[in-house]
């Protein structure tokens, strides 16, 4: 018999952009369209970061950040320019001030890797001020950079074929979390929560960079109990954000 998919809202999305995404002109990323769009997808929250921080400016995107959370009443998620780490403590402090508990590592973007030097200052300075990390790339090949540093990392890009690595990885860190978006395979999404948990699991759908809708008809179909579909959709990453 079919699996009749859920109709609830979802509380929280991990990955949301607003403002500038210059490869992307056609989009409107507009705080306004992009709640519209949220909206229309029964998606009721949403952890946002600006555009603008990840390509040029991420004193400037932050402050966009900041703002269009404000006026929406969404959850703002900081970023650091990797690029030039030099900078990276005063506006973690800065982003703390602002009760801003999440900071979005775009290292693929930006041609750096956890291994260089200012990437992995960066994740020791967010670590002290115990801000989760979400982190953009390969999963397999990122995750030893952040792994024995007590650090809270959901990895954005995890994909349906990194299911058994996310899994492994996962067993020996217990801050390391995953992103539903590329978990696109029938039984993926099952798979990770019936090997670590729901607490291990973060609803994603990069709005509006991506189209939203298979994210949200692949976690509306997923074949979980009424708590773990609640942690998934929200719960999990509220959790982390609290700690």
């Amino acid at each position: 018999m079919p699996h009749s998919p859920r109709t609830d809202p979802i509380a929280l999305d991990c990955d949301v952009l607003v403002g500038a995404w210059p490869p992307r002109a056609d989009l409107d990323l507009s705080p306004e369209t992009t709640a519209t769009t949220l909206a229309r997808a029964g998606i009721a929250g949403a952890l946002v970061c600006s555009g603008r921080g990840a390509w040029f400016d991420d004193r400037g995107g932050n402050d966009e950040t900041i703002a269009a959370c404000a006026t929406q009443g969404w959850l703002p998620a900081g970023t650091i320019d990797l690029r030039n780490a030099l900078n990276a403590e005063a506006e973690l402090d800065r982003l703390v001030r602002n009760d801003v508990r999440a900071v979005r590592l775009f290292g693929p973007l930006q041609g750096c890797e956890p291994g260089f030097p200012g990437y992995s200052h960066v994740i020791d300075a967010a670590v002290r001020r115990r801000m989760v990390l979400l982190v953009e790339g390969d999963l397999r090949l990122l995750w030893r950079g952040f792994a024995g540093r007590g650090a809270t990392v959901v990895f954005l890009d995890a994909h349906a074929y990194h299911v058994a690595d996310f899994v492994l990885a996962a067993r020996a860190e217990p801050g390391f979390l995953a992103s539903t978006r590329l978990l696109n395979a029938p039984d993926s999404i099952e798979r990770v929560v019936g090997e670590v948990g729901s607490a291990r699991l973060v609803f994603g759908s990069r709005t509006p960079v991506s189209d939203t809708s298979p994210a949200v008809l692949r976690m509306r179909r997923a074949r979980l109990s009424a708590a773990d579909w609640a942690a998934v959709t929200g719960g999990t990453l509220t959790a982390a954000l609290r700690r």
